[in-house]
């Protein structure tokens, strides 16, 4: 496959899948490998929209660790969503994943609303004008909440997913409490949470939330994850999400 000369493939090393990534822009960090490996237990035949899919990471890896019927990549910046659909093509999931180049917040006039069984999403953690901001407009935007904010996401959520669909998003811990509140604004109801720890003397870097929309509150609080261990290497837990170890 061509490929432009500031882009790579990278290989996913989970079931021979490789992703296309513009070495200028923002690449995928553990947080997408987490989340989807945290949202494996969609279920079969499931229709699922991953918001802001990027280079559609989330969704390549979704395609192989899930039996979903389609997963739809949403994109608003153009030349990541062309990078996304070159990916489909080398990965031969034409028939599963679908990218529409969209601003997230009009998706509703795109595919028809309150019928998705399940979304995931890895929004920008950083509020606009927050953070250190010397980056290019795809980082910028990739990082920082300049195209649509984490309200946005959730609204879009509650919008598109059907009666007790499920969210699955990956976000910082900082950001739990305005998290949890938008959520049960939009009855979208926080049912499983995991802190993510970079090692055991570390606090949490990262969060994973489900949350069922029109659901019951009742909020499972998961063990934590490590990423290493007190050697610096992955922890097994890591090794076997990576498909590294049984």
């Amino acid at each position: 496959m061509q490929i432009k000369s500031n882009q790579r493939i990278d290989d996913l090393e989970y079931q021979g899948l490789k992703i296309i990534q513009d070495t200028q822009g923002f690449c995928f960090g553990i947080d997408s490998i987490l989340l989807s490996d945290f949202a494996k237990e969609i279920k079969e035949n499931s229709k699922v929209i991953d918001l802001g899919t990027g280079t559609g990471i989330i969704a390549t890896l979704l395609c192989k660790k899930t039996k979903l019927q389609q997963i739809i990549g949403v994109e608003i910046q153009k030349d990541t969503a062309q990078m996304a659909q070159q990916s489909i093509i080398l990965n031969k999931l034409e028939n599963k994943f679908k990218i529409i180049q969209s601003d997230i917040k009009n998706i509703d006039q795109i595919l028809q609303p309150e019928s998705f069984d399940a979304i995931v999403t890895n929004p920008p953690y950083k509020k606009a004008q927050t953070g250190l901001t010397n980056q290019n407009e795809k980082q910028l935007i990739s990082r920082h909440e300049t195209t649509a904010t984490l309200e946005d996401f959730i609204k879009t959520a509650k919008k598109m997913l059907k009666d007790k669909g499920d969210l699955y998003l990956v976000h910082r811990p900082d950001r739990l409490v305005d998290i949890i509140s938008l959520l049960r604004q939009n009855k979208i109801e926080p049912k499983k949470i995991k802190f993510i720890h970079p090692n055991t003397q570390k606090e949490p870097n990262l969060i994973l939330i489900k949350a069922t929309k029109n659901a019951n509150p009742f909020l499972k609080v998961e063990k934590p994850l490590y990423i290493y261990n007190n050697k610096g290497e992955y922890t097994d837990e890591i090794l076997k999400i990576y498909g590294k170890k049984e």
